[in-house]
This record gives structure tokens, sequence and C-alpha cells, in this order.
């Protein structure tokens, strides 16, 4: 019992140690390689956008959602079958949560209200008299319609008030790649739902804006440390600045992220299913928020040829800076 103590206690001081002491680890040697693995993930993600597509939920086709419990695991292929042979072809069958439940999405055309589904639970009795009905949901097509363009909007209003912000918040060069890590974060969480065959849903979507705050929020302090060195440290290149700003918000950074991480894991595991789509996002989101603040916002800044002359405010001439000579 002693001997663990003392491991955990060391254990304890190194974590500790870690986060008070300024760590020098050279992110920007590994720019090029950063900026591959970036592309590939950038490019991969739009093309299973494109040839796959997204999974949209409920909220964005419209149609009837029907959850069903059983008393034992079921099998998919065979209510597929069922339901198919009742005339509901175009059923979508899932597992929702553990193998004991599944949800039916019924296309708009197949009817809707509590005759529809109660015509389901009874042709799922015909084979399995536990069938039980836990949950119905019905949206209309035309309100279907209207959450995809209202949402699509919603994203596009987030992206264009973040430009016009950091537009007037930073030095260009900065703005530029704090708009590309934003957009970078975006299109690889909804390139891994498509590529995963998630659902995607207004949960997701809130995800996705709450993922667009995030990243901007961690980008900006790095950048504003980064603008602070520049204007605070005579000697060193960009690149050597850059890279003690970012070990300097290293354990900010860190802490931020396993702090959020522990909460929407948490969620994963203990959230259910209508909330696990939004904790998924959100943890892919701080995930690639956090490398795209190093490897693609910074990355980018220098690559653009950003440079101390660009930040270092001009000396003052005249009568003003005669007053303020000692």
């Amino acid at each position: 019992m002693a001997g663990a103590a003392a491991c955990a206690w060391r254990f304890e001081e190194a974590v500790l140690d870690f986060f008070k002491r300024e760590t020098r680890f050279d992110f920007m040697s590994h720019c090029l390689r950063a900026a591959l693995v970036t592309v590939l993930l950038v490019l991969g993600a739009l093309a299973v956008l494109w040839l796959r597509g997204l999974n949209p939920g409920l909220d964005f086709t419209g149609g009837t959602l029907v959850e069903v419990g059983y008393a034992e695991a079921v099998n998919l292929p065979e209510v597929r079958s069922t339901l198919s042979e009742a005339g509901y072809e175009d059923a979508v069958v899932q597992n929702f949560g553990t193998a004991r439940d599944i949800v039916i999405r019924l296309a708009p055309d197949a009817g809707s209200g509590d005759a529809l589904s109660n015509a389901v639970l009874d042709t799922l009795r015909e084979d399995n008299p536990d069938a039980e009905l836990r949950r119905v949901e019905f949206v209309g097509p035309q309100i279907g319609e209207e959450l995809t363009e209202k949402g699509g909007l919603a994203l596009l209003y987030a992206l264009g008030g973040i430009l016009i912000y950091v537009a007037f918040r930073f030095e260009y060069r900065f703005a530029i790649g704090a708009v590309a890590a934003v957009l970078h974060d975006v299109v690889v969480t909804v390139g891994i739902f498509a590529a995963t065959g998630l659902t995607f849903d207004l949960t997701v979507l809130a995800a996705l804006l709450a993922v667009i705050g995030y990243s901007l929020n961690d980008t900006i302090v790095v950048f504003d440390r980064i603008r602070e060195n520049f204007v605070r440290i005579r000697k060193g290149s960009a690149t050597e600045v850059t890279n003690r700003s970012i070990n300097q918000m290293l354990p900010r950074t860190l802490v931020t992220s396993l702090t959020t991480l522990l909460v929407l894991f948490a969620l994963v595991a203990l959230g259910g299913e209508l909330i696990r789509g939004f904790a998924v996002a959100l943890i892919i989101g701080v995930l690639v928020g956090t490398y795209s603040s190093i490897y693609v916002a910074s990355s980018a800044a220098l690559a653009l040829g950003v440079s101390k002359e660009d930040l270092i405010p001009p000396p003052k001439e005249g009568e003003d800076a005669e007053e303020e000579r000692p």
C-alpha cells in the first residue's frame, strides 16, 4: 500500500511539474508532414461526402420514427424482412443503444400518426409478441426541408461572423489561418460522420456550431500569445517565436481539452442514444480543433509570411514621442 501511494504521489508530482514548466517541443519542424496530413484529411472528408453523403436524421428527411424494445436481442434482417412483406419496403431498421432496442424510420409517404405506429407494432408482434412500443416521432417533409435550409444557413452565418470578427481582430495572415482552422474542423468532423454512417441530426448540427466556437477560441488564445511574443521577444525568427508561444499555451490547451473530453466521454457512456451523436461530434471537434490550432492556423500564418515587422507597432514621431521620453 505504501509503495502504491508513493507511486501515485510521484505521478501526481510529475503531472503538476509538467503543467508548471514551459516545454520545448519543436512543433513547427513538422509543418510539412502536418500539412500533408491536413490535406489528406480534408480531401478524404470531401471525397466521402461526395461519394457517400451524410446519413440525415428524421429532423431533415421527414417521416416517422418508431422505437421498439424487445425482451431479448433482436435479429435486424428478420425485422427488415417482416416489414418488407407487410408493405414497408423502404423502412430503415437500426439498433438503438442495445441489441434489444431498435428504431424504424419510415418515409413520409408511408403515413403518420398513431395509426402507422400501431400498424408497425402489430406487424412486429406477429413474429415476436414481446415487442413493446417505446417512442414515436413524426416530422413532416416540409418541416424537414425548412430545418435543412435553416441549419445550413446557421452554419454559414456562424462562419461569416467569424470571418468578419477575425478580419478586424487580427493581422490578415492570422485571420486567414483562423478561418482555415475552423473550416478544417467542420469539414473533417462532417466527413467522419459521413464515413461512419452516424446519424446527422439537429443535435449534431448544434455540436458543429459549438465546435466552431471551441476551435476559434483555442486558435485566438494561441494567436494572442504569438502576437505578444512578437512584440516582447526581439531575438529569434518567426518560427522560433511561434514555437515558444505554442509551448507556453500547451498546458492550458491540454487542461481545457482533457477536461472537456472527460465530460463528453461521460455523455457518450451514460447520456443515452439521444445525446450520443452530439457528444461524438464534440469529441471529434475537440481533437481536430486542438490539432488545427497548432498545425493549421499557426502553420498557415507562417506560410503566408507573418513577421515581427507586421505586428510591432511603429515608433511614434513628433510631439507625442517627445512627451513619452523620460
